[in-house]
C-alpha cells in the first residue's frame, strides 16, 4: 500500500511545530506530496514584503535628511555620505553569503536574526551621538539588510507552490518599487515637523511585529548538508561588490571622478580574480553554475539591463521636479507618489496576463511599454498638468512592477531546488548593483547634458537627456527577452494550459 501524500502546507506545519526534522529541504517536501500552497501563503508574502518596505524606505528617506543630521554632529553635509556608503559597504560583503547562511541554519533563523540586526542598527542610528558611532550603527543595519532581501525571496519560494508564485512573487516587489518614492517626502516630513532621529524609530514598532510574525508562520527550512563556507570567495566577492558599489555611488559626486575610477577598476580586477577562483568550484559563494540555466541567465541579463531605469528613476524624477520644475519637495512626493498606486494596481492582474500570453511575450511587449512611459517623463514641463504627470507615472509605475514581477517568477522556474538558496543570493546581488549602476548612468547622462548646454545648474532639458538615455539603455533588454524560449515557465504562468486549450479546440475545428 502506498503511503498517503501530504501537501507541502501540512510539511511546512510539521517542521515549524518539531513533528518533522527542521532540516527537511524544500526538495523533499515536494517529493512527498503535490506542490499545493498553504491557505497564509499570501500572509506569508506580506510578511516578507512588510520587512523589505521597512529597509527600501529607510534606505532613501536617510539621504533628505543628511543636512540637518551635519548640522547636529558639527560636521560638513558631504562628509555625512559615509553614513551612506557604510551601509552599502555592509551589503556588498553579506549579500553573497545569505544563502550559505540560510542552509546552514535555516531560512527563518537567518530572516529573523536580519530583522532583529536591522532594529539593532535602527536604534543605534538613533542614539548616535557622534558620526563615527552612526557609521557603525549604519554598517550593523546593511548587515540585516544584506540578508533580508535574498534570504525573504527564499522563503517565499520554499513556501508557495508553482502556480501560486507569480501571484506571491508580484508582493515582494511592493517595497522595491515603493520604497524608494515614498522616502523622500516622508524625510521631509520628519525632518520638518519631528526630529531626524524618528527617521531610525519607526523602523522599531514595524521590525518588532515582523520578527514575532516571521518567528509564527514561517517555517524553518534547511539543508542537511550544506556546503563548505567559500572563505577566499567570500573575501574576493566583498572587495569587488563593495568597490564597484562605491565607485558607481561616488560618480554622482562632483569632483570624485578618478576616486570613482579606482574603486570601479579595483573591483572589477577582484571580480576577475573572484571569476578564476569560482569558476568550477562546488559552494562557490557566488555560484556561477547557474548562469548556464538559459532562463535564469536571461532573466539575470535582462532584468539587470532593465533596473537601470528602476534605479534612476528615484533620483531623476525629484531633482526634474524640484530643480527643473520649481516644484517644492512637498508637491514632487505628491506626484511621484503615482509609482507607487500603478505598481500596486497591478498586483491583481499579473498571474491572468502571464496564464494568458506566458513569460516571453508578456516580457517583449511589457518592457517596451514599461520603458516608453518613463521615457515620456523626458517631455514633461511647465506645461503639463499634474493629473497628466501622475497618469504617466502611475502608468509607467504599473508596467515595471509587471516587468519585474515577470522577471523575479521566471529566474527559478529552471533552477534544482537544493540550489535555490545561492540562485536567490546571486540574483540579489546582481539587482543591488545594477540599481546602483542606474544612479550612475543617470547622473553621468545629466553631467554630460549639462557639458553640452554649457550649464553650471542642470536645467530642464537636461533632465529630458538623462531621461532617454537611461530608457534607451533598458530598450536593450528586448534583445535578451527575444531569446526567451516561448515555453518558459509555462508550469509556473499555467500558459501551458492555456496553449494545451487552444491546440485541443484547432482540433476540433479541423
Amino acid at each position: 500500500m502506498r503511503p498517503r501524500r501530504r501537501g507541502l502546507a501540512s510539511v511546512n506545519a510539521e517542521v515549524r511545530d518539531g513533528i518533522v526534522p527542521a532540516a527537511g529541504s524544500l526538495a523533499r517536501a515536494q517529493d512527498l506530496g503535490p506542490p499545493v500552497s498553504g491557505s497564509n501563503y499570501r500572509l506569508i508574502a506580506l510578511i516578507i514584503a512588510s520587512a523589505l518596505f521597512m529597509e527600501f524606505v529607510d534606505a532613501t528617506v536617510l539621504a533628505t535628511a543628511l543636512p540637518t543630521m551635519a548640522l547636529d554632529f558639527g560636521v560638513r553635509p558631504q562628509e555625512m555620505s559615509v553614513a551612506l556608503t557604510s551601509y552599502l559597504l555592509a551589503l556588498a560583503i553579506f549579500i553573497p553569503a545569505s544563502g550559505v547562511l540560510a542552509d546552514r541554519f535555516g531560512s527563518r533563523t537567518v530572516f529573523r536574526t536580519a530583522i532583529a540586526l536591522f532594529v539593532a542598527g535602527s536604534l543605534a542610528c538613533g542614539v548616535a551621538p557622534t558620526l563615527e558611532l552612526i557609521v557603525a550603527a549604519r554598517f550593523v543595519q546593511g548587515i540585516g539588510g544584506a540578508m533580508m532581501i535574498p534570504v525573504g525571496r527564499l522563503v517565499l519560494l520554499r513556501s508557495v507552490a508553482k502556480r501560486d508564485m507569480v501571484n506571491a512573487m508580484s508582493w515582494l516587489l511592493v517595497p522595491a518599487l515603493i520604497g524608494p518614492i515614498i522616502g523622500p517626502p516622508l524625510g521631509g516630513f520628519i525632518v520638518t515637523y519631528l526630529d531626524w532621529r524618528w527617521i531610525f524609530y519607526i523602523n522599531l514598532p514595524m521590525g518588532t511585529l515582523g520578527f514575532w510574525l516571521v518567528g509564527r508562520y514561517i517555517a524553518n527550512i534547511r539543508e542537511d548538508e550544506p556546503a563548505p563556507f567559500d572563505a577566499l570567495g567570500f573575501v574576493l566577492s566583498g572587495v569587488s561588490l563593495g568597490c564597484l558599489l562605491f565607485g558607481f555611488e561616488m560618480v554622482s559626486r562632483p569632483g570624485e571622478g578618478i576616486i570613482a575610477a579606482a574603486l570601479v577598476a579595483l573591483g572589477a580586477t577582484a571580480g576577475v580574480f573572484y571569476v578564476r577562483h569560482a569558476r568550477g568550484r562546488e559552494g562557490a559563494i557566488l555560484n556561477l553554475e547557474l548562469l548556464k540555466d538559459e532562463t535564469f541567465r536571461l532573466s539575470v541579463i535582462a532584468g539587470s539591463i532593465t533596473r537601470i531605469t528602476q534605479g534612476a528613476q528615484p533620483f531623476l524624477l525629484p531633482l526634474m521636479m524640484q530643480v527643473g520644475l520649481g516644484f517644492s519637495a512637498a508637491r514632487s512626493g505628491t506626484i511621484t507618489v503615482a509609482v507607487a498606486i500603478g505598481s500596486l494596481a497591478m498586483k491583481s492582474m499579473a498571474q491572468r496576463v502571464l496564464r494568458r500570453f506566458g513569460f516571453r511575450r508578456a516580457l517583449i511587449w511589457n518592457g517596451m511599454i514599461a520603458t516608453a512611459g518613463y521615457a515620456v517623463c523626458g517631455f514633461f514641463g511647465p506645461g503639463w498638468p499634474v493629473w497628466a504627470m501622475f497618469c504617466v507615472l502611475a502608468f509607467s509605475g504599473f508596467f515595471m512592477s509587471f516587468q519585474f514581477t515577470a522577471y523575479n517568477t521566471i529566474a527559478y522556474a529552471g533552477v534544482d531546488k537544493k540550489d535555490m538558496s545561492s540562485a536567490t543570493a546571486f540574483y540579489s546581488t546582481f539587482q543591488q548593483l545594477m540599481l546602483s549602476l542606474g544612479i550612475c548612468v543617470a547622473a553621468v547622462a545629466l553631467h554630460l547634458a549639462m557639458l553640452a548646454n554649457g550649464s553650471a545648474t542642470p536645467t530642464l532639458g537636461d533632465f529630458s537627456a538623462a531621461f532617454w538615455v537611461v530608457t534607451a539603455v533598458s530598450l536593450t533588454a528586448t534583445f535578451w527577452n527575444l531569446r526567451f524560449a516561448p515555453d518558459a515557465g509555462a508550469e509556473i504562468s499555467g500558459h501551458a494550459e492555456v496553449a494545451a486549450e487552444e491546440d485541443e479546440r484547432e482540433r476540433s475545428a479541423a
